[in-house]
Parts: structure tokens; C-alpha cells; sequence
């Protein structure tokens, strides 16, 4: 039996409280998930932190890589997911289906959540940017490094949250009101790799084969993702 350690970013939290366990009754083995923003988690590991498995988006996987942090033969895609919008359970859910009603909706809005350090708090920078409401925005935004969101909304602190869509479905009390218009969509890919110092690289195998098989599969659909891997 190996302890296997996983560094991983939020987007996936949701997938992994639900089917580690069942990997870990499965194999005998123990998964010590450690999770932050990308970002964040890059610079944790240029700093000198490891494990046995990195599991993020694929371009930080595929930073690592050329760094020689992770074994490129180990990489395998898994699941790609988009951004999305979500208010507090009950409250009125606002029109995004066009990307002038998306930007009406975030005027309208007296408060909006994001993180600034995830990979949506940058894209969502970029997009208020664009349309030309970053300043009205950042007025009344709520922010953090990065994390749930939308537990924000959930506590009555903020009316929109905006955060990939796994993330906003992992919070209890939230409601989904659908992905950022496809024209202003931006899609995660996650990937994961061995890590080349890892201590227990065939254990990690078997993790990343097991997050890849169809059965993890439903799960991540059912979280929020497309998963892309059989």
C-alpha cells in the first residue's frame, strides 16, 4: 500500500471527494490531495514542493513538463470544462445568452464574486476588460485568491458569482445559471503527470488510469465536465 501525493487545482475538487475514496477501497492505496489555484500551485512547486501526481489545466501540466518537473510520457488528458454564472439558491437568475446581456447582467448586478488567482478570475478579468466595464465592475466585486467562489453568494455576500461551472456546483446553496456566452467562453482542459522525483510512481499510474476510466467518467460529467478520456 502507497500514500500517494496529489496536487491539484479546485476545478476538480468536486470529482475527487467523490471518487477518491472509491480508488482508495479499490487499490489499498491512500491519495493526500493538496488543493490551490494553478497559479498558486506552480509557484509552490517552483519553490520546491512535490508529490507523486500533478493534476491541473494543460498548460500548466505542460509547463512542468518542459521545466522537467513531470515525466511527459505520464501525461493523459482527462476533462475539459467552461465558466459559467451562478446565483444564490432561489434568487432570480439574471439573462446571459448573449454577451450584451451578460454585460447588462454584471451592471445590474449590486455585487459580483470572482477569484483572482484561478484560471476564470483571470479570464473574467480579461473579459470586463473587453467590454468595457472593468472599473464599474471592480467597484463591486468581492474577490479572493482563489477557492469556492461561490460560497460567497451562498452567504448572502455577493448576488453573481462567476467561476468554472465544477467549482460553482461543488457549493451547497448556489444555483447554476448557465455558461458565459460561447463567444466569451473560455474552456479548461485538465491533464494530469507523474511528477519525476515521485515516490511512488506506479501507484500514481494507477491513479491517473483510474481518473481516466469510463466509470470516473459519469462522475465527471455529473460534476460539471466533459470528460475526454476512456
Amino acid at each position: 500500500m502507497a500514500t500517494i501525493r496529489l496536487l491539484t487545482s479546485n476545478s476538480v475538487r468536486g470529482v475527487l471527494d467523490e471518487v477518491l475514496p472509491r480508488f482508495e477501497r479499490a487499490s489499498g492505496h491512500q491519495v493526500s490531495a493538496s488543493f490551490d489555484p494553478a497559479k498558486i500551485m506552480l509557484r509552490r512547486i517552483r519553490g520546491g514542493d512535490t508529490g507523486d501526481l500533478a493534476l491541473f489545466a494543460e498548460p500548466a501540466i505542460d509547463e512542468l513538463v518542459q521545466e522537467g518537473r513531470l515525466v511527459a510520457g505520464s501525461r493523459r488528458v482527462l476533462a475539459r470544462c467552461g465558466v459559467g454564472v451562478a446565483v444564490r439558491a432561489g434568487a432570480p437568475k439574471p439573462d446571459i445568452g448573449s454577451v450584451e446581456a451578460f454585460k447588462r447582467a454584471l451592471l445590474d448586478a449590486r455585487s459580483i464574486a470572482h477569484t483572482l488567482e484561478g484560471a476564470s478570475g483571470m479570464h473574467f478579468a480579461g473579459i470586463v476588460e473587453r467590454l468595457g466595464i472593468a472599473a464599474q465592475v471592480k467597484a463591486k466585486a468581492r474577490t479572493q485568491g482563489g477557492g469556492l467562489i461561490a460560497e460567497i453568494v451562498a452567504r448572502g455576500d455577493a448576488e453573481l458569482a462567476i467561476q468554472q461551472i465544477p467549482e460553482l456546483m461543488a457549493v451547497p446553496g448556489i444555483e447554476v445559471v448557465g455558461p458565459l456566452p460561447a463567444e466569451i467562453q473560455a474552456t479548461t482542459v485538465s491533464a494530469a503527470a507523474i511528477f519525476t522525483n515521485a515516490a511512488q510512481p506506479q501507484a500514481a499510474q494507477e491513479l491517473i488510469d483510474f481518473l481516466a476510466s469510463p466509470e470516473t467518467g459519469k462522475v465527471y460529467r455529473a460534476k460539471g465536465h466533459d470528460p475526454v478520456a476512456a
